[in-house]
């Protein structure tokens, strides 16, 4: 047994890490939810991680960012990953795709090849995309609602796309995914009523957000991803 993983393994039982370590899951976006699903599946043994985002680390990223410190800021989010999990788990496959995903370049990722995929990230268009690739291709899919100007932690469920409610973007997320014929998506959302956004650039609203209700939904969605996988 590989000591580093055997409190894990105490819970799911003889042979759940081995069985980890030969899976591949693919992370899209790994900032405020996604980071933290990076980190619960590298400390839970999965073997290989394909991370997807373009993004640098910026210094407002460390107020809830589990890869952002004062140290990387400038740094690819996807390579200070990959140097952090090899301190975690040198055994783990991470391949870092310094990509802004969305239906223009979606031919450069291989969705065949993974084992379990995790959207984390915010535009709509990409969600769309990711999740429609994943079921072409026949791979769980979980997918994360909006986590932004929300302060209840407690209020995340997990739950099919069609019998969430209160959140708008899994409102947004329900009409666009039926009219592409998408039966269900496993996705973790809030029921908590978003508060009003404080400050606008451009005429767009700027999300608030705070270290522990992203940090949450990442957790709880890495825990749906890891009891799938070992079904």
């Amino acid at each position: 047994m590989d000591e580093k993983f055997s409190r894990t393994e105490l819970l799911f039982g003889e042979g759940s890490i081995e069985k980890l370590n030969k899976k591949h899951v693919a992370v899209f976006g790994v900032g405020g939810v996604g980071g933290y699903c990076v980190e619960a599946l590298a400390r839970s043994g999965v073997g290989s991680l394909t991370l997807i985002d373009s993004d640098k680390v910026h210094i407002s990223n460390v107020n809830r960012q589990i890869i952002a410190t004062l140290s990387n800021v400038g740094e690819l989010k996807v390579n200070a990953f990959k140097n952090r999990i090899a301190d975690i788990n040198p055994n783990c496959n991470v391949v870092a795709k310094a990509q802004f995903f969305m239906p223009e370049n979606a031919y450069e990722i291989n969705f065949s090849t993974f084992d379990y995929v995790i959207d984390a990230v915010d535009t709509v268009t990409a969600k769309i995309e990711i999740i429609t690739r994943a079921k072409a291709n026949n791979v769980p899919v979980i997918s994360a609602m909006g986590a932004g100007n929300k302060t209840d932690a407690t209020a995340f469920e997990v739950q099919d796309i069609y019998k969430t409610s209160v959140c708008p973007l899994a409102r947004v997320m329900r009409r666009e995914l039926k009219k592409r014929g998408v039966e269900n998506v496993k996705v973790v959302y809030s029921k908590e009523e978003p508060k009003e956004s404080q400050l606008f650039e451009k005429g767009k609203a700027v999300p608030a957000s705070c270290a522990f209700v992203p940090s949450v939904a990442g957790l709880i969605i890495a825990g749906e991803v890891i009891k799938d996988l070992l079904k």
